[in-house]
């Protein structure tokens, strides 16, 4: 098995022959990335950062003790876009499964472990529990946008307590949380609030996936909320809710009048809910509907004592990924025609049907309860809900499918019928990263909605019961990884990777050259700028641009989008006219295939400069250590140095004065800490400060090993060539 988690990926050791120089680069990358800190069952296989990082180690020997054999693990969790279920790989690295995902969202995640898409293990160094699902561990990232899921202080909070009671002869228990400072004789009794589970979820979800009680304990110390009784439960008919009420009112001191009386539900209990205090109006005074399922039925006679005793109804929904989507929608137009009155707090746009858009609606929908309130418009950045969304019926588009708002459909053909688990593969965790996202069945193929995605360069695959496919019905390619497939998503933070007006970019074109190092004729690309004119009396400036392992020279055209980069910045007036040489850095001896093969046969096809001064040299991965291994052997060939994700090696036998002399920039570029070359990158800074050699570093770039990161290394990089 390669070691292929990340795109323009290292290979294993040995696979391929590196140069010297190279090989010096990257010694400290190889080792970290075939030795990584070790990790036993006892030690925490989580650890997350304070700048919200959260690396996973999960021992191999564990992983084979407890589910055998495996060639994948993955850690499966609310990672996605919209805070959907996704899954992100790990790495085998020596006796670790490891890898690095963020910056993440402050928030509540869940995960559990799976191997071979079927095997799953609780992470066993994680104390935290879900009791719907033992496989689940939680983790709280900070910060001031999950401050309400954080820990109250002690003393401060309210308590949580079991309550029993009897349903056509059965036993049933609820939670129920009292304020800070109840006490069940004080002569004034208290407001309740009921929140309905609801398919999939129950009771005990809205404190170990909700965190009810921080967000009840947080909210009612700033003072924001009325004191009130909350009562959780399952799912409830209109006989259940009646003996829980009863029940409630028994056990604790509260008022059981409807202006004192609470429903709301998620899911299907959002559906219960408004069912309950539609159908007698008489019951609830306030009614919340948090991605409700489906619409019940309306009546238009019952809208004038709904209207009198409702005091509010306030709908909930995500984005289009929710499936109360369409039942809000619907839900809206329904109250509308029986003129009901009711609040809506906007589509959260970046919310699916899940908890974490929940815990948000708990957050608004408590403050409004029992009191009043001036604001009753939706949530801030919060959208109109228009139109159902309908994506294209399965087969008749080509995929992706974008639709607005930034939500792309995936969809197979039909050669997966008979799969057990699809998942797509792509660029759309924090930074870049890759995650998968389960696909569900729609007939004879399958698809997924995934979004909102922001606008940029996306690539992709399918991943079918383990084996990698390319979504045949896209038709781009990549030439060194035949499973990909990659869309752009427009907008104004992608415009620079659009292409330009026809007529109106450069020129990219093949260029042979005979390799007398590989003993064969090869292919670079070169990129001739917008009114090119071979004739001119100034030869141009011309940039050598070097791939990664694994990749070749077409890596930065079609992957790397180096030729729309260039022809905006050029048409821009950022862009020093110039010819950019993208060879084929896959040899034994890069120093001679560059100085010797491909050099020669630029400088004999384009107008180029030989002169130094005019010269740059850039790579990223094993072309930036490449270009690193140039600068050490030939110092002052090239006066313009870029290195992109790679370090410099060693401070052996370094002319320190040559490269200053010589080299009018050197300039550095690494992801973050999900960029694999990260440790050794930051080493490399220490050595270069301890040598005293000059160069330029403006913090990480944020993003991993991969084309996000390097797209926006060039697209700094390129502007500031040649104008020293």
């Amino acid at each position: 098995m390669t070691t292929e988690h990340y795109h323009g990926r290292l290979r294993r050791l040995g696979v391929r022959r590196l140069s010297a120089a190279f090989t010096a680069g990257v010694v400290a990358i190889a080792a970290a990335l075939v030795a990584p800190q070790p990790a036993t069952a006892d030690s925490p296989w989580l650890d997350v950062s304070q700048d919200r990082y959260a690396s996973f180690a999960v021992p191999a020997a564990y992983v084979q003790e407890h589910l055998g054999a495996v060639s994948q693990v993955v850690v499966e969790g609310n990672f996605g876009p919209s805070a959907t279920w996704a899954e992100f790989g790990l790495t085998r690295r020596g006796d670790v499964w490891s890898g690095v995902l963020g910056a993440l969202k402050p928030g509540l995640y869940q995960y559990q472990l799976t191997a071979d898409d079927t095997k799953t293990i609780k992470d066993p160094t994680n104390s935290t529990s879900v009791a719907s699902n033992p496989l689940l561990s939680t983790f709280l990232v900070a910060g001031d946008s999950a401050r309400w899921l954080a820990d109250a202080p002690p003393g401060a909070g309210g308590t949580v307590g079991t309550l029993t009671y009897r349903v056509r002869g059965e036993q049933r228990s609820a939670l129920v949380w009292t304020p800070p400072g109840y006490a069940a004789k004080k002569p004034k009794g208290y407001p309740t609030l009921f929140l309905e589970s609801g398919d999939g979820v129950v009771a005990t979800d809205w404190l170990d996936l909700g965190r009810t009680k921080q967000i009840l304990d947080n909210i009612s110390a700033a003072g924001v909320m009325q004191p009130m009784v909350v009562v959780i439960a399952d799912s409830a008919d209109d006989r259940e809710l009646k003996d829980l009420r009863k029940a409630v009112a028994d056990n604790y001191r509260v008022l059981r009048d409807p202006a004192h009386q609470a429903i709301a539900g998620v899911s299907d209990g959002g559906t219960q809910a408004l069912a309950a205090a539609l159908a007698k109006p008489g019951q609830f005074g306030y009614v919340g509907w948090f991605s409700g399922t489906a619409a019940p039925a309306i009546d238009r006679k019952d809208a004038k004592a709904i209207n009198r005793d409702v005091r509010l109804l306030r709908l909930y929904t995500g984005n289009v990924t929710d499936p109360a989507y369409n039942a809000t929608y619907r839900l809206m137009k329904a109250l509308d025609r029986a003129d009901v009155r009711f609040e809506f707090d906007g589509v959260n746009p970046d919310g699916g049907a899940n908890w974490t858009t929940w815990q948000e609606n708990l957050v608004d929908f408590l403050p409004r309860l029992f009191r009043h309130v001036a604001d009753h418009g939706p949530s801030a950045g919060h959208q109109p809900l228009q139109r159902e969304f309908s994506p294209p019926p399965a087969g008749t588009t080509p995929t992706p499918f974008v639709s607005e708002g930034g939500f792309v459909t995936f969809e197979t053909t039909t050669d997966f019928t008979d799969a057990q688990h699809v998942t797509v593969w792509a660029n759309i965790a924090p930074g870049g990263s890759w995650l998968r996202v389960p696909m569900t069945r729609d007939g004879d193929r399958w698809r997924a909605t995934v979004g909102p995605l922001k606008p940029w360069f996306y690539y992709y695959r399918l991943i079918v019961d383990r084996v990698p496919f390319k979504d045949v019905s896209n038709p781009t390619k990549v030439t060194s990884e035949p499973m990909w497939s990659t869309f752009l998503l427009p907008g104004p933070g992608a415009r620079l990777l659009s292409d330009v007006r026809t007529g109106q970019g450069g020129k990219v074109e093949s260029m042979t050259y005979t390799s007398t190092v590989a003993g064969q004729d090869r292919t670079a690309l070169v990129w001739t700028p917008p009114g090119y004119d071979p004739g001119r009396a100034q030869p141009y400036p011309v940039l050598y641009l070097q791939h990664g392992s694994g990749q070749s020279y077409t890596d930065w055209v079609e992957m790397g989008r180096a030729k729309q980069i260039l022809d905006h910045q050029f048409l821009d007036g950022d862009l020093t006219p110039m010819v950019v040489v993208m060879g084929n850095g896959n040899s034994s001896n890069f120093n001679k295939e560059l100085l010797e093969n491909i050099v020669p046969t630029a400088r004999a096809r384009y107008h180029i400069s030989s002169d130094p001064s005019q010269q740059a040299l850039a790579g990223l991965s094993m072309g930036g250590g490449q270009a690193l291994g140039v600068l050490r052997a030939y110092p002052g060939e090239f006066a313009y140095v870029a290195a992109l994700s790679a370090g410099f090696g060693s401070g052996t036998g370094v002319d320190v004065a040559a490269i200053n002399n010589g080299t009018k920039m050197l300039r550095l570029y690494v992801g973050d800490q999900t960029d694999f070359v990260y440790p050794s990158f930051m080493a490399s800074l220490t050595t270069l400060n301890t040598l005293g050699i000059r160069y330029e570093f403006d913090g990480v770039t944020p993003g991993p090993h991969g084309w996000d990161v390097w797209q926006k290394n060039l697209i700094d990089l390129a502007p500031r060539l040649f104008k020293r």
